[in-house]
């Protein structure tokens, strides 16, 4: 189109239209399209340090640090990691000690010595919600597979939720988190932004990535689904073509959104690793990531943008049409998890 020609507005009947009901509470907060996009944020303009990632001096007198999501030496169509500019370096924390020990009803390890197996098919109800739990201590392992110290398959947990997480985050060194709400939204504050998640949404948080969880419309309960080795990503699409299934431009990433707490209030940071939980102190929030730049980040999708393919003709089609996300395994063809 030439400069000179005019651009004709639309016509006053088109109207922006969404896939949500006309009484789903809005979402307040701002987000990043794409998956596996390589992102770049700022809370405060100029805090991104340009030509270097980490240079004598940061903008603002920040502390710049990186978040592996592979091994560095991985190929860089897989390589995942993200550069994060903060207030404060996020080791400034007293020591771990253990949290719950061997009470908080998690599972690291599955083994006939550590846990009940059977091969009945089980179902259940949906758990009670116990009064003054938030979502750490309402986590609760349902089943599972593998081992966290050998970085190898996955669990399925439950967390049930009665009041938000004041001045406590969560950190998970054994895998990826894909939590899925199941009643009442979560509004989880990150070290990369904010992320409001309401039911038929599902949100991922990566390993090594701290968050906290609060509840907006009151008690809250869900699933989630962790894998130990590698990530999710999109499945292959194969005959269907370029389009259909879980399209990367409806996966949503948080901007940067930091807080500076100066006055020495106590956080407790409770770390998962090994399938046991520690706890450590420190004086400020963890939240203090001002900017941020990589293409490992926690991200959500909305389930109703999920383009369902299915059988138009005879017979009953395989499940894997519903793929929205997988984790491969070394085998080809074969998945730690499908979600």
């Amino acid at each position: 189109m030439l400069a000179s020609e005019a651009i004709t507005p639309p016509h006053p009947s088109l109207k922006p239209t969404s896939t949500k009901p006309n009484n789903a509470p809005v979402d307040p907060y701002t987000y990043q399209d794409g998956f596996g996009n390589h992102f770049s944020s700022e809370a405060l303009k100029g805090a991104l340090p340009v030509g270097q990632n980490t240079p004598q001096v940061c903008p603002y007198g920040l502390y710049a640090e990186q978040l592996s999501g592979t091994a560095f030496t991985v190929g860089r169509s897989g390589n995942q990691r993200s550069w994060l500019y903060r207030i404060h370096p996020s080791v400034i924390h007293r020591p771990f000690e253990p949290y719950n020990a061997g009470d908080h009803g998690i599972v690291g390890t599955f083994d006939s010595r550590t846990t009940e197996t059977t091969p009945t098919q089980i179902r259940w109800l949906p758990f009670p919600i116990a009064e003054g739990l938030d979502f750490v201590d309402g986590l609760r392992t349902i089943g599972g597979a593998g081992d966290t110290a050998l970085k190898s398959g996955l669990a399925v947990h439950v967390f049930t939720a009665e009041r938000s997480m004041d001045r406590r985050a969560f950190c998970n060194s054994d895998g990826d988190l894909l939590i899925v709400p199941q009643q009442g939204r979560l509004d989880i504050t990150t070290e990369f932004g904010r992320i409001m998640a309401a039911p038929n949404e599902i949100v991922v948080i990566q390993r090594g990535m701290r968050f906290s969880v609060a509840l907006p419309d009151g008690p809250s309960r869900g699933y989630i689904l962790e894998v130990y080795d590698g990530h999710f990503e999109l499945p292959d699409l194969g005959p269907i073509g370029s389009n259909g299934l879980a399209n990367p431009r409806d996966f949503q990433t948080p901007v940067a959104s930091y807080e500076n707490t100066e006055s020495g209030a106590e956080w407790s940071v409770i770390n998962k690793y090994q399938g046991e939980l520690f706890v450590a102190q420190q004086g400020h929030s963890p939240f203090d990531v001002v900017a941020w730049h990589g293409n490992y980040a926690p991200y959500k999708y909305d389930l109703a943008k999920f383009n369902v393919i299915g059988s138009i003709s005879f017979d009953h089609v395989d499940p894997s049409v519903f793929t929205v996300l997988t984790c491969k395994s070394a085998h080809p063809g074969t998945a730690v998890a499908d979600f």
